[in-house]
């Protein structure tokens, strides 16, 4: 057998077909991302699941006989879906826009990502539930079954068809935006939409077909992946998220950059699972944190700035709901009385979300940036102190030390490199670097995999406190949530949470005054990590486990969205969306796959109509009623005659 730097021919050039075919989804997939974002500057989260809807697309149409048997519609084979699907995803793409994306154009950029990562939850939620986790078998077309022979490997006709196929879109698609006209009047149509409507060319509807494309790309990517992958409604989670990794590498916006770091990610890919297997899966993830270091900008992008997200509730000091004094005492009562009303277990786990949600709020509501990857800190304490407890006998006090001392470093290590850059590129840094820690908990075999760290023992706390006892427990979690409480609002009123709010209201004039933004903001990253960590300890010894659901990308939504329901730059905004979600979870628990259903419609009814949460709307309510009682007050006419005539 032939060997080519020691590794049999056979399995380098197979997984070159691989890497190219995973490239072809990769460059296809990036393709329409950069699209959007280029032309509507949406990150578009939703992107993987309108990927699947194309697979299901294509699905749905081999088998209308069987779904509507009474009609006598004809089975559409693969040729047909070709077609069809790509046109019926972009209009459902299109009715998407016109119906939620429109809405966040003019809010800052981070409102789109976190609306479509709310749709694409709502979507891939409701397939789950119609579908489970099963996949649906679609068979490859049988004019294009066989391999053919090249003399030192057998190529499947079909794969070669994919990756002709994805590279003809890729090319057509770049010259049709780069080189005719309708592609400079999609530019114009972003870069200055008055100009253009004084042509008479309709902008909303030119940026709505521009969506509509973007979609359509992906729904073409779906139907052309489902006869290699089966056809479930979680595909499309993975490749989103590795979708963006290489959109930052080639440089968001890049139509260009997009393509031809899909392919070449595609291949790296592939011989690394030749070379070093374990490594697979994170490859792409390294390099991005590499790219970012040398060029924050991507390899093919343009240095442009991207603005941090500013529509946030900024509460008065003066205000009631920002009494840090008042507040502690209320909620020492409450939670000394919280047991006794509830099941101890489920108030540990709000305080222990309330404490996440805290630490969160740090950098997204008073820093301004928002992160996509807290799981990451959550999950390496959850891991660390569950490993100490569990293998090593260590007490309980120093597992969650070395838990939030891990968690700090990682965040440090994040931090570093993501506040390169803002707005959606630090979401998705963030994001992609969380997955190296996701993918090395799958992999590592301390972790136990999906089996995770169990049966940890909660042990004794100072050599005092059993914790074994769940009131001992509970006392114990109430006190380390009433710390971070006073951490949190000592930090955001100390001359350095000031500093960070003015950051975040205008950067570019807290440079002018002489601050290190970047030092500012890589510290609050670090103690936003060190809470998320703390969170993620108290975790393992509550519910003596620790699993991957704990790194999983949908923890860090979950901090996202409690801070969102709650109201972002609050102070009791984490808290009360703590206890909300906690709460909802625990009712719609019985309602299985539907919760995911309704968190992202939780998600999207908060993006469009309640983006400054409970909190920050109960603040902005009290705030306009004082200065209309003000007012009311000025317009009185003075008992001795009018104001002007006393004047006078």
């Amino acid at each position: 057998m032939v060997s080519i730097f020691g590794v049999p021919s056979v399995l380098l050039y197979g997984q070159l077909l691989v890497g190219l075919i995973n490239g072809s989804f990769y460059a296809m997939m990036s393709l329409g991302v950069a699209i959007i974002f280029g032309m509507l500057r949406i990150g578009n989260f939703v992107h993987g699941a309108q990927y699947m809807l194309g697979a299901f697309g294509a699905w749905y149409l081999l088998h209308l006989p069987e779904i509507f048997p009474g009609l006598g519609l004809p089975a559409l084979n693969y040729w047909w879906a070709l077609i069809l699907v790509p046109l019926l995803v972009g209009l459902i793409g299109a009715l998407m826009e016109r119906i939620f994306i429109r809405r966040v154009y003019d809010l800052d950029h981070a409102y789109g990502l976190l609306l479509t990562v709310g749709l694409a939850m709502l979507i891939e939620g409701l397939f789950n539930v119609r579908y489970g986790s099963a996949g649906q078998q679609y068979d490859v077309p049988q004019s294009l079954q066989g391999a053919i022979n090249l003399g030192f490997m057998y190529l499947p006709i079909y794969r070669g068809w994919v990756i002709a196929m994805a590279l003809l879109t890729c090319l057509a698609t770049w010259y049709l935006i780069e080189r005719t006209k309708l592609g400079s009047y999609l530019r114009a149509a972003t870069e200055n939409p008055d100009l253009l409507r004084a042509f008479g060319i309709n902008v909303p509807r030119m940026l709505m077909l521009t969506y509509a494309f973007g979609v359509g790309l992906a729904g073409l990517a779906g139907v052309m992946a489902a006869p290699i992958y089966q056809v479930g409604p979680q595909m499309g989670q993975s490749i989103v998220i590795t979708t963006f990794a290489v959109v930052v590498i080639g440089g968001m916006g890049s139509i260009f950059g997009a393509i031809v770091s899909g392919l070449m990610m595609g291949v790296i890919e592939g011989l690394t699972k030749v070379f070093y297997p374990q490594a697979s899966s994170t490859i792409i993830f390294v390099i991005m944190a590499i790219v970012l270091v040398l060029r924050p900008a991507g390899l093919f992008g343009r240095d442009t700035q991207a603005h941090s997200i500013a529509d946030v509730s900024s509460g008065r000091a003066d205000s009631i709901l920002e009494n840090g004094r008042l507040w502690f005492v209320l909620m020492l009562g409450i939670g000394l009385a919280l047991p006794f009303l509830m099941f101890p277990i489920l108030a540990m786990k709000i305080l222990i979300m309330a404490i996440f949600a805290m630490g969160y709020n740090i950098i997204f509501g008073y820093g301004g940036l928002l992160a996509f990857g807290h799981a990451a800190f959550f999950g390496t304490a959850s891991y660390i102190a569950a490993q100490m407890a569990a293998v090593w006998g260590v007490p309980p006090e120093l597992c969650l030390l070395a838990g939030v001392a891990g968690s700090s470093v990682l965040g440090l290590l994040f931090g570093w490199l993501a506040i390169r850059r803002q707005g959606l590129y630090f979401a998705m840094i963030t994001l992609a670097l969380a997955q190296i820690v996701y993918f090395y908990a799958v992999q590592a075999s301390w972790t136990h995999g999906e089996d995770g760290i169990q049966s940890v023992p909660r042990g004794v706390f100072l050599g005092m406190i059993d914790l074994s006892r769940p009131l001992g427990m509970y006392f114990t979690t109430l006190a380390f949530f009433l710390t971070a409480f006073v951490f949190v609002y000592r930090v955001v009123h100390s001359p350095f949470g000031q500093t960070l709010k003015s950051i975040r209201e205008s950067e570019q004039r807290s440079v002018s005054l002489g601050y290190s933004v970047n030092d500012f903001k890589l510290i609050a990253f670090v103690l936003s990590a060190a809470l998320a960590g703390l969170a993620g300890g108290l975790n393992a010894i509550v519910f003596q486990i620790a699993s991957l659901s704990d790194v999983y990308f949908m923890n860090s939504a979950n901090a996202l969205l409690m801070t969102l329901i709650g109201g972002v730059g609050t102070l009791l905004g984490p808290i009360v969306g703590a206890a909300v979600l906690v709460t909802l979870e625990t009712r719609l628990a019985t309602f299985g796959s539907w919760v995911v259903v309704m968190q992202g419609l939780i998600f999207v009814l908060c993006v469009l109509f309640l983006r400054k949460g409970i909190i920050g709307t109960l603040q902005e309510y009290a705030s306009n009623r004082r200065i209309r009682r003000n007012l009311e007050g000025q317009a009185e006419p003075h008992p001795r005659g009018k104001p002007a005539e006393i004047a006078s």
